[in-house]
């Protein structure tokens, strides 16, 4: 049998937790989570049909290739047991990656994040386990995207100012842009290593108010040049919190 499309469903549960906060929070709160619920159904529709099984695929094929008023988005489909199993990638990927925002924004979207698994929860639409585990990646994001962007934008503006040209690197001491993963940190020091690979890279000279702000297991998206023994950052685009 081909499987049913879920009651209620992700947009549905959406729209219910907003509707409560625009009774208990102030209109500048309510417009964050908004924007954030908004954020998080673009990145499920966009991206979570990923994590499907063979059945729920079909399932979701069936609607999302309908035309007309049959056509259905992926929160259109499934229902609330589909958002925390997401929101590893939501807070880790999409809102560094995919979002053009400030701290203040990132720092909501723990917050909301937070707030949404606690009351999905209490609403009995998932369990303690799963209500947990989203609050707990909420509260971590909250904590660490704020200081993941501001780190990149000291990253982005330190490459920016450098006078390290690609021209000028050439062989092993030039290392194409990839996702570094942070081994080690001293002040104004990294030692990084790629994936898969054991071999430290280092000592990456960097300014010593990002080595306050980064931790070890972050990620950085960046191109490496070695000058005199030294590694420096050449291009830099995102720190992703580990």
């Amino acid at each position: 049998m081909n499987p049913t499309a879920s009651t209620p469903t992700i947009e549905q549960v959406f729209a219910e937790f907003l509707d409560e906060q625009r009774e208990k929070l102030k209109p500048r709160t309510v417009r964050q989570y908004e924007d954030v619920i908004g954020l998080l159904t673009h990145h499920l529709n966009g991206y979570a049909y990923e994590g499907l099984s063979k059945k729920e695929e079909r399932l979701f094929n069936k609607h999302y290739n309908a035309t007309g008023a049959a056509h259905r988005e992926f929160c259109q489909v499934f229902g609330p047991e589909k958002i925390v199993v997401n929101l590893g990638m939501f807070l880790g990927y999409f809102m560094v990656r995919k979002v053009m925002a400030g701290a203040e924004l990132k720092r909501a979207a723990g917050t909301a994040v937070k707030k949404l698994s606690k009351w999905l929860a209490a609403k009995g639409y998932i369990d303690k386990e799963e209500s947990e585990e989203g609050a707990g990646r909420g509260a971590e994001a909250a904590r660490d995207l704020p200081k993941a962007e501001r780190a990149a934008r000291i990253l982005f503006e330190a490459e920016a100012g450098n006078a390290l040209g690609l021209e000028e690197l050439k062989g092993e001491d030039y290392l194409d842009f990839d996702h570094f993963t942070i081994a080690r940190i001293e002040l104004g020091t990294l030692w990084l290593h790629q994936a898969g690979e054991r071999k430290l890279i280092g000592p990456v000279v960097v300014p010593a108010e990002a080595t306050r702000l980064l931790q070890e297991g972050w990620d950085l998206s960046c191109s490496l040049g070695r000058v005199r023994g030294k590694w420096h950052i050449v291009e830099m685009a995102n720190v992703y919190p580990g």
